[in-house]
């Protein structure tokens, strides 16, 4: 590392940690959140006042849980017993509320469901608070939910031929990674917070699941779409490849590997596909001249979308971040700092830009609370460096 990068990383660790810690906890937990209904608020303007909406939906609801639950345990912000209330109620109002087994997808201003559908993707998200809330409090009632959870996905949402629907009712018509990736990460969670092998199992299951149907063998790169046998949905360079899931993953093949007892059971194909995986999306996905994770390209790495989410950019800046992960730690500091420049400026008081176009000008009028989730994941790994 040179002379000025030594001098300007704490100055952009001190940075983060004002913004993130200092502000962007605070205002969520603060303006953004309803205790006349003990929970999160959807979204929030640009003067931090809360946007009405006709529906809550349970992901939002659960993605704060387990960053408040995060943060607390972290020392950093003290907003855990809030979000340990906001799960309780939410485990009221969303769980088994039309008298099915799951969790509806979302609940209207009355507290009544709204969308009765079950989410594979919200119903991953929901086991992943418990995850946390477990490591946080360690409440028993906390344990059996995340069991319960666990076992609902399976019945509700199993597919014959491996992996599971996206959602029920199934249209039929596509599988996405998506939501295999957040389930996978729950389990990695639950699993850590239990130490019970029957959540490292699942993870297992989904880690083959990605091996032998998620990450393409032509091109080597994970997919977004397939067809309900496990094809790829569109001919061969017409399929979505997004850069932030392809960090994402990379992340969690690590994380796996760290967790699971028979780690040296491809271990190799884990190491070698984490590092392709990161090398691939940084190389073909990522502007780097604004320092910006776009938005999509194809499977022969012809980018699609020149926007940018805010998502994206902190799955990067985790993995730069954490020590011995890529070989690019030098983009670190310059990549934290355009995101506090363009997806973070002062004037919102520790609110983003969700997404930005191509010349980095914002697409969105409001801010929404499911953000904080992914920046709390790559903001922890910053300020502790």
């Amino acid at each position: 590392m040179t002379h000025a990068k030594q001098e300007t990383a704490p100055a952009i660790r001190d940075q983060w940690r004002d913004w993130l810690v200092g502000q962007a906890l605070p205002l969520w937990s603060e303006a953004g959140f309803d205790p006349s209904r003990v929970l999160y608020h959807e979204r929030l303007d640009w003067q931090a006042r809360p946007i009405r909406l006709d529906a809550s939906r349970l992901m939002v609801q659960a993605r704060q849980i387990a960053t408040y639950c995060r943060a607390a345990l972290d020392g950093v912000y003290a907003a855990g017993d809030q979000a340990l209330d906001c799960l309780d109620r939410v485990e009221r109002l969303y769980h088994r509320t039309d008298a099915q087994p799951g969790w509806v997808f979302s609940i209207d201003p009355d507290n009544r469901p709204a969308s009765t559908k079950r989410d594979l993707y919200a119903h991953a998200f929901i086991l992943f608070a418990c995850g946390w809330a477990i490591r946080y409090a360690n409440r028993p009632k906390d344990r059996a939910l995340a069991r319960c959870i666990a076992d609902e996905i399976d019945l509700i949402f199993s597919a014959d031929n491996g992996g599971y629907l996206d959602a029920i009712p199934d249209d039929g018509t596509r599988r996405s990674q998506n939501p295999h990736m957040h389930l996978l990460e729950a389990y990695l969670v639950v699993f850590e917070a239990t130490g019970d092998s029957f959540y490292l199992d699942k993870a297992r299951s989904l880690v083959d699941l990605a091996r032998t149907h998620l990450i393409d063998t032509r091109s080597g790169l994970l997919l977004e779409f397939f067809a309900p046998d496990w094809s790829p949905l569109a001919p061969y360079g017409a399929n979505q490849v997004q850069a932030g899931h392809l960090f994402e993953w990379s992340w969690l093949l690590r994380d796996f590997g760290r967790l699971a007892i028979d780690a040296e059971n491809g271990a190799e194909w884990r190491e070698q596909t984490a590092a392709s995986l990161f090398e691939a999306g940084f190389t073909h996905g990522c502007d780097h001249q604004r320092r910006v994770v776009l938005d999509s390209m194809s499977d022969r790495h012809v980018v699609q979308e020149h926007s940018a989410r805010i998502w994206a950019q902190t799955e990067l800046l985790r993995l730069l971040y954490t020590p011995g992960l890529t070989p690019k730690t030098d983009d670190a500091g310059p990549y934290a700092a355009a995101f506090l420049r363009i997806f973070a400026p002062s004037q919102l008081g520790g609110g983003w830009v969700d997404h930005i176009d191509a010349r980095s000008g914002a697409l969105v009028d409001y801010m929404p609370a499911s953000s904080l989730y992914h920046i709390y994941g790559a903001g922890r790994e910053i300020i502790s460096r």
